[in-house]
């Protein structure tokens, strides 16, 4: 993988804001159905994201990591608790306004790729600057395009990309309105394990040398060890995290929460 060393300016701001609280959920709770039927995805669920962190969420099937993300991300609406963006509660905000706060300053990556198949490469890349009524910054287009190896495919349409050259659209099209954070669902769930790996690095690259924060929801130990911290659910709750995890460790940890230990 080709990079593009980051400007001392972003170097500097990221040390500066490591520490910095990206998006925090306080006591979420979450309830689908009702009476008999009613399944509580959340229960109480704490967590803090740290700014420029690569953060990856895991818990056995069922145990509330997509919900949660999809409150974090403002998807979906929470029955109680506290959904925070930086200094904005999400919970206070109506459906328009939650919608344009996505726009501005969330990046999404999904496992499905989910690009404009009549849009090239670069337009995808492009579009949400282009929804909003601005064009991307020339020097910012092309380190994101250094960094995910698409400089012969900008013209190119989903359908002439390799999966993993259409993830790698979607990651480039993620980070290039400078959102506050961006969130993952299962960004290798349809890839190869090379292509995979490709598109690890490259969000691990966008947190440690660009300063972007990161969630990642994954069900796979090896994604989830390239991430700087792993925090589990299991029962809509976070019952444990690991700091600079391997692999072996993620997979011990999954392996005793889907026991149904705790």
């Amino acid at each position: 993988m080709t990079t593009t060393a980051p400007t001392a300016a972003a170097s500097s701001g990221t040390r500066a804001t490591r520490t910095a609280v990206a998006a925090e959920a306080r006591a979420v709770v979450k309830t689908y159905g009702r009476g008999e039927t009613a399944v509580r995805a959340l229960d109480g669920a704490d967590l803090s994201i740290a700014t420029g962190r690569f953060t990856a969420v895991m818990g056995p099937s069922g145990s509330g990591k997509s919900t949660l993300m999809h409150a974090l991300a403002g998807l979906d609406t929470v029955d109680s608790g506290e959904v925070l963006l930086g200094g904005t509660d999400l919970t206070t905000l109506s459906e328009d306004r939650r919608t344009l706060l996505r726009r501005e300053r969330i990046g999404f990556v999904f496992q499905a790729f989910n690009l404009v198949p009549s849009l090239t490469a670069a337009e995808n890349i492009a579009l949400p600057l282009t929804l909003a009524g601005r064009r991307p910054d020339p020097e910012w287009m092309a380190q994101l395009v250094d960094v995910v190896g698409l400089g012969d495919r900008l013209t190119h349409r989903p359908t002439e990309l390799s999966g993993g050259q259409q993830q790698r659209v979607a990651v480039a099209r993620a980070l290039i309105a400078r959102p506050e954070i961006v969130f993952a669902d299962e960004p290798t769930g349809n890839l190869d394990s090379r292509s995979g790996g490709a598109v690890l690095g490259f969000l691990q690259y966008a947190a440690r040398e660009l300063g972007q924060s990161i969630v990642m929801v994954t069900h796979d130990p090896r994604a989830a060890a390239h991430a700087d911290r792993v925090v589990f659910l299991a029962d809509g709750r976070i019952v444990d995290e690991l700091a600079d995890p391997t692999a072996a460790a993620v997979l011990t940890t999954m392996t005793r929460l889907g026991a149904g230990e705790e």
